[in-house]
């Protein structure tokens, strides 16, 4: 196997457990949401310790997850809306869930995410 090669599975394999694992954050998220409010604030602060290592982990390999829930939603951003044709050209749209992150990495997008949109009420 060439070095390229090697390289190119690296990232993809980089790449892959770092979406896998923002999912699993996220799931665990809404289990904690359903918890009382006592159990629930030790299992959250495991959880931002979970995300704050994975960020650093990222980070140190120039890669980062970038999340748009609730931002304007743009055309051009780096993510496909599932339910776009769920709106007209003119309405205002907001980013309403992340189904699949951003991941960006030291030359540019590497994989792009996927949305959910809401109507922005404005």
């Amino acid at each position: 196997m060439s070095e390229q090669i090697r390289e190119a599975t690296i990232e993809q394999s980089l790449i892959d457990v770092a979406v896998e694992s923002w999912r699993l954050a996220r799931l665990f998220s809404r289990l904690i949401g359903k918890l009382d409010a006592g159990e629930g604030g030790r299992y959250s602060s495991q959880l931002r310790y979970f995300q704050k290592k994975l960020a650093e982990s990222l980070e140190a390999s120039g890669f980062a997850i970038v999340d748009l829930e609730g931002q304007i939603f743009d055309p051009g951003m780096a993510a496909s809306a599932l339910n776009i044709g769920d709106f007209g050209p003119d309405d205002p749209l907001l980013v309403e869930q992340m189904i699949e992150p951003i991941v960006v990495g030291p030359t540019g997008l590497r994989r792009t995410g996927t949305v959910m949109l809401r109507r922005s009420v404005s």
